[in-house]
């Protein structure tokens, strides 16, 4: 190396896919002098570039499409509205529905199964994964009973419920319960047990007794675990209530699929099905927006 040129130390930040390093300052005549670069996606841009498209406008492409297909093939009577409603029929159907009141109610009566067999199913997940996770003899009597009911077909137990509960709303919330319980308690009892020794070792060494290391090292190394099991929690949880309200209910979007269904009305089908997904991706926005307050000190990496 020539003895004029000068090294600058090399610094990095990883997040969001983004790395920016101080890059050796070239030989020259003049003063030396450090360029920034910033480097995304495999592609070298000056700090302060952004990329040409909009990543909300990307995510909506494909929905787009989709929709453009459907339309397509609707009109050109590829596929009969018999068989699957266009999509300006589903439209008003939405606005028929929306206007005669019946919407809103299904939509709010179904909500409210979701959130208390959410609030039941997370409440029991968290309550036995922490009795599991942070205690052997916990494990040794709650683990092995869990491990082989989540092997049993949540649908299958309805004609029980039914028999135990009634026709009522017990079993629909049992039911989302269920569904919601196994996947959070998978998740968050492996994020306890995952917890780096390392960490363990380096709070013994601060001082830190046993509930010192539970409530600073082993429970913030569990959140991104139990924060992937909500998710899918959540996502499990819509799909039991498709199967939940066909159980006598007389509200709720899944009663509106089972009418519609008696008439084949296939603009009401559709309409239900789209607003399941809708429901479930804004739980799910609900919960990405939660783990990014709660995981703030842990840097992440969104993508190249």
């Amino acid at each position: 190396m020539p003895a004029d040129a000068i090294v600058r130390p090399v610094t990095g930040q990883v997040g969001a896919g983004v790395i920016t390093a101080q890059r050796p300052a070239e030989p020259a005549s003049g003063p030396a002098r450090t360029v920034a670069t910033t480097v995304v996606a495999g592609h070298t841009r000056r700090r302060g570039g952004r990329p040409a498209v909009p990543r909300w406008v990307v995510k909506t492409i494909s929905p787009l499409v989709l929709v453009i297909g459907w339309a397509v093939a609707s009109a050109s009577g590829l596929l009969p509205r018999t068989t699957l409603a266009a999509p300006q029929d589903v439209l008003v159907k939405a606005r028929e529905l929306w206007s005669s009141g019946e919407l809103p109610r299904a939509i709010a009566a179904s909500a409210e199964r979701v959130g208390l067999g959410l609030a039941i199913g997370v409440t029991a997940a968290v309550v036995i994964a922490l009795l599991s996770g942070l205690f052997r003899l916990g494990e040794d009597i709650l683990d092995a009973p869990i491990q082989m009911l989540r092997t049993v077909p949540v649908i299958g137990l309805i004609p029980l419920l039914i028999i135990w509960f009634g026709i009522g709303d017990e079993p629909k919330l049992i039911l989302i319960a269920l569904g919601v319980f196994f996947p959070l308690y998978l998740n968050l009892f492996a994020g306890i047990r995952g917890t780096d020794p390392a960490l363990i070792e380096a709070g013994r060494t601060v001082g830190l007794r046993r509930f010192g290391l539970i409530r600073h090292v082993i429970l913030p190394s569990a959140v991104p675990s139990g924060l992937v099991g909500l998710r899918y929690s959540i996502g499990v949880s819509w799909l039991i209530l498709v199967f939940a309200e066909t159980i006598n209910a007389t509200t709720g979007i899944g009663f509106l699929i089972n009418n519609a269904r008696e008439f084949f009305e296939t603009d009401t089908i559709v309409l239900c099905l789209v607003l399941y997904a809708v429901l479930g991706l804004l739980a799910d926005v609900f919960v990405r927006l939660l783990e990014r307050v709660l995981l703030a000190w842990r840097p992440t990496f969104t993508g190249a």
